[in-house]
């Protein structure tokens, strides 16, 4: 009983950690905890993308599906602080703007937000909307958690198999916790949802999906490795922005 209480107390402080739903007890913090939050960045996105879902349905029955989807996309920046997208925005600010790997860490913690940052958010979130749109719309629900869900599978894989940049930060505190019991919880969370939405989704289309995120993931791991050497916070939000914008595109390709 103790060890799920424990394990419940992890999972809230997770939720307080990705999200402002409000989840008030100034008891959950310790340093054990936080370093233990990784496992459970999967089941987070289940939940955000379950929210938005309830959005996207009550949306899409009063308005067209650009409407819903701009909504959708709008309440998940609420739900979630823009928390992955503030950090997508620095590493585009940083890994576009600095010429030496100490010059790019330096931009990444300004929170000024540059050309590049500017640019890659506004066609990140552009890029969402549309997939969303395009999508067809008893698709969506299954997009969005399985997306959600699978790109903070995907941070977490940056931590597990990557090292830490800095010698401190927002993301030094987690950069322990992938232990083997945690990638274990992580793998499990993200095939429950893979064999969920394969349920839902044509199996070439959630195929499409799963390697457009392999190549966001990808593509902003070796772009940020080549500059830094290894990951920032800011770098395991423009991950989980990566992966769920490819994921999406995949899906939409193979449709």
């Amino acid at each position: 009983m103790n060890r799920w209480r424990e394990e419940w107390a992890v999972f809230l402080l997770t939720v307080q950690f990705l999200t402002r739903l409000p989840v008030r007890d100034p008891g959950l913090w310790s340093e054990a905890r936080m370093a233990a939050i990784p496992r459970h960045f999967p089941a987070v996105g289940v939940l955000v993308g379950a929210l938005m879902s309830v959005v996207w349905a009550a949306a899409s029955l009063l308005w067209s599906p650009v409407l819903a989807a701009l909504l959708t996309v709008a309440f998940g920046l609420l739900l979630t602080g823009a928390f992955h997208e503030d950090g997508f925005a620095d590493a585009c600010d940083g890994l576009g703007g600095g010429t030496t790997r100490d010059r790019a860490l330096e931009i990444m913690r300004d929170s000024r937000l540059g050309t590049y940052g500017a640019a890659g958010l506004g066609l990140m979130l552009a890029a969402r909307v549309v997939a969303l749109t395009a999508l067809p719309g008893g698709l969506v629900p299954v997009a969005l958690v399985a997306g959600q869900a699978l790109s903070r599978a995907s941070a977490v894989a940056a931590i597990a198999t990557g090292r830490y940049a800095r010698d401190h930060g927002t993301a030094k505190p987690v950069q322990e916790g992938v232990d083997a019991g945690g990638r274990r919880m992580v793998a499990m969370v993200s095939l429950a949802v893979i064999l969920g939405a394969a349920v839902w989704l044509p199996w070439a289309a959630l195929a499409g999906g799963l390697a457009g995120l392999v190549l966001g993931h990808l593509a902003m791991r070796r772009t940020y490795r080549r500059k830094l050497g290894g990951y920032t916070g800011d770098c395991l939000g423009a991950v989980q922005q990566c992966s769920e914008i490819g994921f999406l595109l995949g899906l939409l390709a193979c449709l």
